[in-house]
């Protein structure tokens, strides 16, 4: 059975940092031939994409509220996907989750567009909460 595995997370102060990681196991899943996304819920609203990697050329997209403040990045040694959160805000905390896209899956250049349903495997949620 795949599954993606996640850690990190926690309690952060406004301005600091945390970050996430996601792991697979079980059958072969090498995540360096996959698309991956990190998305986030908050209570109430709908999952939405954070960021995403393409396997074709390592191209990463993020969402225009954590440019220049999340930095996604593959570790293919050991299967690993992470996403470093910097400069938190409480507009930040939600349950984030990476998810998996079929190889030939390509990341939009608008993440709005993307489709939760583009995802196959799900990792199971991490809580990330900022405050002071």
């Amino acid at each position: 059975q795949v599954q993606l595995v996640q850690s990190g997370g926690g309690l952060v102060q406004p301005g600091g940092s945390l970050k996430l990681s996601c792991a697979a196991s079980g059958l072969s899943l090498d995540l360096e031939y996959y698309a991956i996304g990190w998305f986030r819920q908050a209570p109430g609203k709908r999952r939405e994409p954070v960021s995403c990697i393409s396997n074709k050329g390592g191209r990463i997209i993020y969402a225009d509220s954590v440019k220049g403040r999340f930095i996604m990045s593959r570790a293919n040694a050991d299967n690993t996907v992470t996403l470093q959160l910097n400069i938190l805000e409480p507009e930040d905390a939600a349950v984030y989750y990476c998810a998996t896209a079929d190889s030939g899956y390509e990341c939009y250049d608008d993440l709005s567009s993307t489709s939760i349903h583009e995802y196959d495997y799900w990792g199971q949620g991490t809580q990330v909460t900022v405050s002071s």
